[in-house]
């Protein structure tokens, strides 16, 4: 198990920044972990849907470079919708059940042991709502990889071992009164009318949020988005 980089005895570190000055920070706070350890360093960012984990972990992997970071959507892992029609859970998509688990643990192990040229993780493309398999090339070389997904720090055997092989988790904590306007023009923006938007957001997402939000306190770092002002607390 890599060490965590920050002591999670002491519960939860807390980071609020503007976006650009959050790059920032994330960015040196991975980087001197790669100095420190010499080591592939590998973070998960958790939150619930429609927090902006996907927006944070691209950009952060933008900000690093392609040489240094990759991302690990863990919607890639998404059952594909051919396995989930004529079942109940089709309308409950998105729930922990509806994902591939096992082949979400296999590919953070390989990427742990980097002891392949390359691997290829899925990525999830928004509007077909599908997974693609093998569409994101990650070679050995590159030394910082982040995972992001909603249940990242849920319990459950197949999770616990996955967080096993991760440096740290951190939670995105985005207000509900920005977090759901995001989520619902998301799902208008890929072809849900907007009337079954604010439907399926209040409905079953928000069953997904509040089994999420729960897991807060088991990260190791809190992220919040300042919109004024900075706070960080170590």
């Amino acid at each position: 198990m890599p060490p965590s980089l920050h002591d999670r005895a002491l519960g939860p570190a807390r980071l609020e920044l503007p976006e650009a000055d959050l790059l920032a920070a994330l960015a040196e706070r991975l980087r001197a972990a790669h100095d420190a350890s010499g080591e592939r360093i590998i973070v998960g960012i958790c939150g619930a849907p429609g927090a902006g984990k996907s927006r944070l972990a691209d950009k952060l992997a933008e900000y690093l470079g392609e040489q240094s970071a990759r991302v690990v959507p863990f919607d890639g892992f998404h059952l594909a919708t051919s396995v989930l029609a004529g079942t109940p859970l089709l309308s409950r998509r998105g729930a922990l059940e509806t994902f591939d688990l096992g082949a979400f643990r296999s590919i953070i192990s390989r990427l742990r042991s980097r002891a392949e040229d390359v691997v290829y993780a899925p990525s999830f493309v928004r509007g077909l709502e599908e997974p693609i398999a093998s569409a994101i090339p990650i070679p050995r070389e590159v030394p910082l990889i982040v995972t992001e997904g909603n249940y990242l720090l849920t319990e459950h055997p197949v999770l616990d071992d996955v967080r096993r092989h991760l440096d740290e988790v951190w939670y995105l904590d985005t207000p509900h009164d920005i977090r759901l306007p995001q989520l619902v023009a998301r799902h208008v923006a890929f072809g849900k009318a907007e009337e079954d938007a604010a439907a399926w957001a209040l409905g079953t997402d928000q069953r997904n949020a509040e089994q999420i939000e729960a897991t807060k306190d088991a990260s190791d770092l809190i992220i919040t988005v300042s919109r004024s002002g900075a706070h960080s607390e170590e």
